[in-house]
């Protein structure tokens, strides 16, 4: 009968780069002696001398490792997978919960193994436990992200329960960092989550952007989010915006040297004239479109694939369920990230955008 086997990246030389083969048996021995036939010398990367499996192999069979069943004789039927595991050196190990955990993205010829390593080993900073912070840090944790910080200084609010969905009834009335942390280690006890119970300004934006490797805005006034595009693009960091106000949404993805928040918008409007989500109003709906969109640009650069949406904008008109993008390209004269820039330093961004950093009684992310 025939199997299907997941085939680890290590190890794809050996079977034409495929991340997936068919194999007979019916047992995993028989298995794993059909693959050898198959592509000879596939065994001597499995086996030790006395023809066992080496101690740094590890075997599944639908994700249940052979240890915790029959071993090589494990017997196996028609449909079935079975996953060959070699540890590798340096790098996050899977232990095999994480294995089960992640097994939809290991099989995965975009991710693998060797991708689920790389999401596991990153780190991401959301601004924001808000509308969009909470669908982003809510797919990030379910991703593997290894770490995650969150930043963001209010309480949870029963308005805020309409869109944030990092938060429930009983979070009423406690840090929404808090919340988030209870609610992210409840999906994925792997993932670190680290609580910065604190408005971001110039004073901490350096100290706190420069532990992560992705920066993911979700701020709801104009001073955070020029703060935050300079204070990652000063660090090198890539900053994946977004952004939401009733039935409307944008996203795009900044990489320091292509171009930044302040090349698409190079002055914020005057005070006013731009409600926030507090004054206008957001369809809850609208916060996952977008948040998801922005998770999902954080994962494909850490795993180096498709297009990120780098000197693109995405706009979204939910009421007509359209999508267009635009091209955002990155100005020679900007005062950033220009061919001669004159911001070096952070600034002070209340005084440039005419309107305090909120506190609490105006949060982060809708």
């Amino acid at each position: 009968m025939s199997v299907n086997v997941y085939i680890p990246t290590p190890f794809r030389h050996l079977v034409g780069n495929r991340a997936n083969v068919k194999a007979e048996g019916g047992t995993v021995r028989e298995v794993l002696g059909n693959l050898d036939a198959q592509f000879p010398g596939f065994n001597d990367q499995l086996l030790d001398g006395s023809g066992r499996l080496a101690r740094h192999i590890n075997v599944y069979v639908n994700q249940v490792e052979i240890e915790n069943l029959q071993g090589e004789a494990t017997p196996v039927k028609s449909g079935d997978e079975v996953a060959v595991i070699p540890a590798l050196a340096g790098g996050a190990v899977m232990t095999p919960e994480m294995v089960d955990r992640y097994s939809r993205h290991l099989i995965m010829p975009q991710v693998g193994s060797a991708g689920q390593r790389k999401i596991i080993e990153s780190s991401a900073l959301i601004i924001g436990a808000g509308g969009l912070g909470s669908p982003v840090a809510l797919y990030l944790a379910l991703a593997g992200i290894g770490k995650i910080g969150i930043v963001d200084f209010d309480v949870v609010d029963r308005s805020n329960l309409q869109r944030q969905i990092l938060h429930v009834t009983d979070s009423v009335g406690i840090p929404k960092v808090e919340s988030a942390k209870q609610r992210l280690n409840a999906h994925n006890p792997n993932v670190e989550v680290v609580t910065h119970e604190e408005p971001i300004t110039s004073d901490n934006a350096f100290r706190i952007i420069e532990q992560y490797d992705y920066v993911i805005n979700g701020a709801d006034n104009f001073a955070t989010r020029y703060l935050v595009n300079d204070a990652a693009y000063l660090l090198k960091k890539p900053l994946i915006d977004g952004s939401i106000l009733m039935f409307d949404g944008q996203a795009t993805t900044y990489i320091p040297g292509k171009g930044c928040y302040r090349c698409l918008y190079p002055a914020p409007p005057p005070p006013g004239m731009v409600p926030s989500c507090a004054e206008a109003g957001v369809l809850g709906a609208m916060c996952a479109t977008i948040g998801s969109i922005q998770a999902t640009e954080v994962l494909k650069l850490i795993l180096e694939v498709g297009e990120p949406l780098v000197n693109r904008l995405l706009l979204y008109d939910a009421l007509s369920l359209e999508f267009r993008i635009v091209k955002v390209r990155r100005d020679p004269n900007c005062p950033l990230c220009g061919d001669n820039p004159t911001i070096h330093e952070l600034i002070d961004y209340e005084q440039f955008c005419g309107a305090p950093i909120p506190h609490r009684e105006a949060p982060f992310g809708g």
